[in-house]
């Protein structure tokens, strides 16, 4: 984990106060909707370095925001939102979430569903979507220092072991490995830049257009950034694969070891799935300094499957996975579930909203996001101010890792 520094958090307060400022005195905006919604634009200002561009990379280039927004005018949303005579959604303390049906991708219930937030190690869900798509499952790969090497969550990968693939694709999704997630990128392209790229572009190709990743592990990176409504689309596509649906509902599995190294057991994370939530067919966590904590969690009762997506939220007063089971409880008791929005898909998405920002190829060096400004047309309440300066104050904390 990086260190962090005093300036960070002196730096994150003023620019969350700069930007509330010209929402607070209701300044008019033309813009599309969703832009003036907290996070509309870009996830805000990161609290330590790890998104400082590398020597020669380009500096950072806006996403455009789309207008109507993706998947109905619902979609766009600032607040919570559900069906015309739904109940209210239970209570959670996240800054985003979006609760689907995995099928029909109908929406149920959101709250800022656009917010442009860093995922963590959700962003594994699109890495793990080209594994189960491109790569031989039995096929054998060999161990690095580099894998071995990477920060954060590490499943055991080390130099010169010898794992299939299989392996490799289920530690990443059950346990967030880091490791696992940059042997996978190695292989799928030769590169990690080039997987990255082709991460965006399958992207595009869902319509998921809140969409940049700059890791394929999730650690934050320049440009990073997603959204509730996006990590339900990719992973609602995801599911479609065995591999992927099998890799994210196992509970355990043996590992290789390497060298001197014995045999281990990796166990998945994911305490819904633990827990025994009944109907729970799988789903990831994460959590880095930047992104906070992130959650998706899948379930299928009485012949409906749901899918609920929970952004930038803490463990505390309430886990994330049993916020996570409130919103799926709540979506399986709807008598009459009518959908307010629909998740995006490669079978819908607009083949003109899916073009680079510049409208050309991607050359891959669009993978940095403006921080700057991020915040200007964000914090339209003091309510909501107060609550982020109370939430950046909880930063100070040192954590044990980033995943």
């Amino acid at each position: 984990m990086r260190s962090r520094r005093p300036l960070a958090l002196l730096t994150v307060l003023a620019a969350l106060l700069l930007g509330a400022l010209p929402g607070l005195a209701g300044t008019a905006s033309a813009a599309p909707a969703g832009v003036d919604c907290p996070f509309g634009t870009a996830p805000g200002p990161p609290v330590d370095d790890s998104e400082v561009p590398q020597p020669g990379q380009a500096e950072p280039t806006p996403l455009p925001v789309p207008d109507p927004p993706v998947g109905g005018p619902g979609m766009g949303t600032c607040g919570d939102a559900v069906a015309p005579g739904a109940p209210a959604a239970p209570a959670v303390g996240v800054v985003s979430y979006v609760l689907a049906d995995l099928d029909s991708g109908a929406v149920l219930a959101v709250r800022n569903p656009h917010a442009r937030l860093r995922p963590a190690s959700l962003m594994k869900t699109l890495t793990g979507l080209l594994v189960a798509r491109r790569l031989p499952l039995d096929e054998t790969i060999t161990g690095t220092q580099e894998d071995a090497d990477q920060e954060g969550t590490r499943v055991g990968i080390g130099p010169g072991g010898q794992y299939t693939i299989r392996q490799v694709f289920d530690s990443m999704m059950m346990a967030s490995g880091n490791d696992a997630a940059h042997a996978l990128a190695v292989r799928l392209t030769g590169s990690v830049p080039a997987t990255v790229d082709l991460m965006n572009a399958t992207a595009r190709e869902i319509g998921a257009l809140d969409t940049r990743a700059a890791t394929p592990s999730g650690l934050d990176g320049p440009g990073m950034q997603t959204s509730a409504y996006d990590l339900a689309s990719i992973f609602r596509v995801a599911m479609r694969e065995e591999p992927f649906a099998q890799a994210v509902a196992t509970r355990r599995i043996p590992f290789p070891g390497y060298a001197d190294n014995p045999p281990f057991e990796v166990v998945n994370d994911n305490r819904l799935l633990t827990s025994g939530y009944p109907g729970y067919i799988g789903g990831k966590t994460g959590f880095t300094d930047d992104a906070r904590h992130t959650f998706i969690g899948a379930a299928e009762q009485n012949g409906r499957r749901l899918v609920v997506v929970l952004m930038r939220g803490e463990q505390r007063p309430v886990p994330m996975y049993q916020q996570a089971q409130a919103l799926l409880d709540h979506g399986f008791a709807l008598t009459d579930p009518q959908g307010i929005g629909t998740l995006t898909d490669e079978r819908s998405a607009d083949p003109e909203l899916a073009t680079p920002p510049d409208g050309g190829e991607d050359d891959g060096e669009d993978t940095v996001a403006p921080e700057s400004g991020a915040a200007s047309s964000s914090w339209g309440t003091p309510l909501l101010l107060i609550a982020v300066v109370a939430g950046v104050g909880g930063l100070v904390a040192l954590r044990a890792g980033r995943r």
